[in-house]
């Protein structure tokens, strides 16, 4: 899990979309409208992640809302403490 986590947070553009998704959930289109992508392109990036479990994301009629999935946060930042602690 963390290599797929890690790997997701290490593209700048999902870094950004992330960013986007801290402020409020958003829609595919509302975050599009932040970059010069393709919509196939952004597909991409919001399905790593999605598989990384780092965004969720709910169907609002024709949309999908997507949102920051907070305990992968939670989890990730955990582990590098307890990586990092000096004893």
């Amino acid at each position: 899990m963390l290599n797929k986590t890690f790997s997701a947070l290490s593209d700048p553009t999902r870094q950004k979309i992330l960013e986007l998704l801290k402020k409020r959930d958003m829609a595919a289109g509302k975050i599009g409208e932040h970059f010069a992508l393709t919509g196939a392109t952004l597909s991409h990036h919001l399905g790593v992640l999605k598989e990384a479990g780092l965004i969720a994301g709910r169907r609002d009629g024709q949309e999908i809302i997507y949102s920051l999935n907070l305990s992968v946060f939670e989890e990730v930042a955990g582990l590098l403490v307890k990586f990092f602690k000096i004893k």
